[in-house]
C-alpha cells in the first residue's frame, strides 16, 4: 500500500516547499564547525533512533515530527532543503511512503548517503502491490537499522566510532525485549481477528500472531484518501456489530467520516479502540513509543 506523501517539483527560489500538506519540520541546521555529523530523517521515528545511537555526536533534522498532524502529507521550508544539502547522511523510509526525500535530494547539492529503509528491511518481495510500507512498526527491521545507522556514523566519525557502537548494543538489546514481549503474546493471542483503520500496526500485529480481518477495500480507500465503497464500509461495520474484531488500531493521525464510524461502532460494541500513530508522540522515544503500543493491544486483547 502506498501512502499518500506525494513528492511535488520544488519550485526554485520558493519561501516554502509545498509538498501537497500539513504537517511541518520544526528543526534547524546548526553551523557546519561544530563538528557533529548531520543527519536528516524523513520522520522523527528514525531521528530518534539516530539521536540515541549518536547522542551529543549528531546534529538530526525530522523532517515529520508533529504528532498532531496528518503526516501523509507536509509542507517544508527552504530551511529543510538547506538541511539535507548540508547533510552527512540521509534516511527515508522507502516504499513510496516518503518519496518527497528524493525530491528534496535530488533538488540539492547534497552528497550524502541514504539508508532506504524498506530496501534495508527486505520485507518487500516485488510484485505486491499491497507491500505494507510502513516498516517502522517492524522490530526485526528496526535492529537493522541500528546496525547500519551505527556502521555509517562511524564511518563518518571513526574517533567516535566505539560510542556509537556502545549505543547500538544497548538499542538493540531493547528492541529485542520488544520482540520477546510480541512473541509472548502471540502465544496466548495467536489466530485472534483484529481491524485497522489504516495497516500502520500491521508487522506488530504479526509479530503477535493476530489475524487482521479488515476488509481490504476499506483500509486501502483509507490510507489513499479515496472514497470508501459502501459495501467496505459496511462489512467493516459487520466486524464490531457481530463480535467478529476484538480490537480496532485506529490511526490517531487521520480522520474520515468513515473512520469516525468504524470507531464508534467499535465503541458502541465495547470492542476496544488502540490510538495509533505514525510519529512519536511528544515526550516518546522510539524504544518507549512502542512499548506504549505494545501495552495498549496487550490490555485491549485481555478484555
Amino acid at each position: 500500500m502506498h501512502n499518500r506523501l506525494l513528492a511535488l517539483p520544488l519550485i526554485a527560489g520558493a519561501a516554502a516547499l509545498a509538498l501537497s500538506g500539513c504537517a511541518t519540520s520544526s528543526a534547524s541546521t546548526n553551523d557546519d564547525s561544530d563538528g557533529t555529523i548531520k543527519v536528516v530523517a524523513s520522520t522523527n521515528v528514525y531521528g530518534s533512533l539516530v539521536e540515541t545511537i549518536g547522542g551529543d555526536h549528531v546534529d538530526v533534522t525530522s523532517i515529520l515530527d508533529d504528532p498532531s498532524q496528518d503526516p501523509h502529507s507536509f509542507e517544508s521550508s527552504a530551511t529543510t532543503q538547506l538541511a539535507v544539502s548540508k547533510a552527512d547522511l540521509l534516511i527515508e523510509n522507502g516504499g513510496g511512503y516518503d518519496d518527497f526525500m528524493t525530491t528534496l535530494a535530488d533538488s540539492s547539492s547534497t552528497k550524502a548517503d541514504t539508508i532506504n529503509v524498506v530496501k534495508l528491511s527486505g520485507l518487500d518481495k516485488g510484485g505486491d502491490a499491497e507491500f505494507n510500507e510502513h516498516v517502522f512498526y517492524s522490530y526485526p527491521t528496526m535492529v537493522k537499522l541500528v546496525a547500519d545507522v551505527s556502521k555509517r556514523l562511524g564511518a563518518l566519525d571513526s574517533a567516535d566510532e566505539a560510542t556509537f557502537a556502545k549505543n547500538a548494543d544497548a538499542l538493540t538489546t531493547k528492541l529485542e525485549d520488544l520482540e520477546s514481549q510480541t512473541a509472548a503474546l502471540k502465544q496466548q493471542h495467536d489466530g485472534e481477528k483484529v481491524a485497522y483503520t489504516e495497516p500502520v500496526p500491521g508487522y506488530l500485529f504479526d509479530a503477535m500472531g493476530l489475524d487482521n480481518v479488515t476488509p481490504e477495500d476499506f483500509s486501502e480507500a483509507i490510507e489513499e484518501g479515496d472514497d470508501v465503497p459502501p459495501a467496505a464500509l459496511n462489512d467493516t461495520l459487520k466486524l464490531f456489530t457481530s463480535g467478529t474484531a476484538k480490537l480496532l488500531a485506529y490511526n490517531d493521525q487521520t480522520s474520515s467520516p468513515e473512520t469516525e464510524q468504524v470507531k464508534k461502532a467499535a465503541e458502541d460494541n465495547d470492542v476496544p479502540v488502540v490510538g495509533v500513530t505514525e510519529t512519536l508522540p511528544k515526550g516518546k522515544n522510539y524504544v518507549s513509543w512502542q512499548q506504549a503500543n505494545i501495552d495498549a493491544v496487550k490490555a485491549a486483547l485481555a478484555k
